[in-house]
């Protein structure tokens, strides 16, 4: 199993970004998948999540009403859209599974103020 985290980039406070995690391999199981993010010199947090089965989503509260996770089964894929980015928003973006058994390679988000 592979997941692939891509889209990650600089990008001026106020602006947006859109990750992406593709899951390719073999097929596995998982009820929930989710994104969570390192900033330098701070603990991993976790962000967003979407359930794979009735796409509920949950936020951390810094980012609610500007991020938004979403998937499209048929590519396998899990997004994230990030709007209204702020400095503090720096950071790695790594994708995960519901048990954190995959992840992806990480994906450097930097907003600039």
């Amino acid at each position: 199993v592979q997941l692939q985290a891509s889209g990650g980039g600089l990008v001026q406070a106020g602006g947006s970004l859109r990750l992406s995690c593709k899951v390719s391999g073999r097929t596995f199981t998982t009820h929930s998948m989710s994104w969570l993010r390192q900033a330098p010199g701070k603990e991993r947090e976790w962000v967003a999540t979407i359930t794979l089965d009735r796409e509920i989503t949950y936020y951390t509260d810094s980012v609610k009403g500007r991020f938004t996770i979403s998937r499209d089964s048929s590519e396998n894929t899990v997004y994230l859209q990030m709007n209204s980015l702020k400095p503090e928003d720096t950071a790695v973006y790594y994708c995960t599974d519901a048990g954190q058994l995959y992840w992806g390679q990480g994906t450097l988000v930097t907003v600039s103020s």
